[in-house]
């Protein structure tokens, strides 16, 4: 464990009868920074939140959070973290603002306490205008930043975010987005799970990859990406004629045509080489380019080769 490791994990298993969801996970998650699980459906990401949050023990290993024993200082770690599931859990009868007192009420604060912190999250979440509605009068972005907010009433060191955008329009994504960089810029170490491949190469400052119950790769985004195939030159041109004189003269060099967009992807080592070699062969024989686009490995380039599929939504889910 490093010292200044928030989230340290090792050799962490658990199982669910006969069926084994984590199968030894090691991971440290740097205080104040934004770690990011991602998998496919049952690769162990939702277990081990559940696990990091108390909630179910492990089977083997040890967790600490905050520097607590998930299973021996288990009060100790409730005490540091707060938990933000998929859907927002606040009480919709309730106004904004009686939602956020009664939790600061729950979590210590006496009255006077609890109505300020109150009002300060609101204000902080954009939803000061709304303090005295019902909650079931707000839209769905509103719930999810005053669910942050009720997160956030007791001023957890660890914050533990489960699909937290999930079902946003991209604007609401983008304020949750905000403020999760916000609460990591006042030491709030955050791990997060997301169906979101944008959102964890935004958001993350390191990312594990886990599948089968194992992290099978982990590191920064660009330290996954670089390790991933999939850079590529885009040729895209104005004419029919243009596009067929050039997949012919490029033929047999890695080109994948896409005739119906005029589009010609090749294989790419990213080098500038490369790239002149390419634009010479299609000079010499007067194919003209309309767009060249040099295309980066992405985080779904990753999950393919990793695990071997597409990330699709209902696939990481959990």
């Amino acid at each position: 464990m490093t010292d200044d490791a928030s989230i340290h994990v090792a050799g962490l298993e658990k199982a669910f009868g006969r069926t084994a969801v984590l199968r030894g996970v090691d991971l440290d998650v740097t205080a104040g920074t934004v770690y990011a699980l991602l998998g496919p459906n049952g690769a162990g990401k939702t277990t081990m939140v559940r696990i990091l949050s108390t909630l179910i023990p492990p089977d083997a290993g040890r967790a600490k959070v905050a520097g607590f024993d998930v299973v021996r200082e288990a009060d100790r770690v409730r005490g540091a973290i707060s938990l933000t599931g998929q859907y927002a859990a606040v009480d919709e009868l309730l106004t904004g603002e009686e939602n956020l007192v009664m939790m600061g009420r729950l979590g210590g604060l006496g009255r006077a306490g609890a109505r300020t912190r109150a009002h300060e999250l609101l204000d902080r979440f954009g939803l000061g205008g709304a303090a005295r509605r019902r909650v079931a009068t707000y839209s769905g972005g509103m719930r999810r930043r005053l669910d942050l907010a009720a997160g956030l009433v007791t001023r957890p060191t660890v914050l533990f975010l489960d699909e937290p955008t999930t079902g946003l329009d991209p604007r609401s994504r983008q304020e949750m987005w905000a403020a999760v960089t916000e609460l990591t810029r006042e030491g709030v170490t955050v791990l997060l799970t997301t169906q979101y491949l944008e959102e964890a190469d935004r958001l993350a400052d390191r990312i594990a990859v886990i599948d089968g119950g194992r992290v099978v790769a982990e590191g920064t985004p660009d330290e996954l990406k670089r390790g991933a195939p999939g850079e590529c030159v885009e040729l895209r041109f104005a004419t029919e004629d243009d596009y067929r004189q050039a997949a012919a003269v490029l033929a047999g060099a890695g080109v994948h045509p896409a005739p119906e967009e005029l589009l010609l992807t090749v294989d790419a080592d990213g080098s500038v080489g490369q790239i002149k070699s390419l634009l010479d062969r299609l000079d010499r024989h007067d194919a003209v380019i309309d767009r060249l686009v040099l295309r980066k490995p992405t985080l779904d380039d990753v999950f393919l080769t990793l695990t071997g599929h597409q990330t699709q939504p209902e696939e990481i889910h959990r």
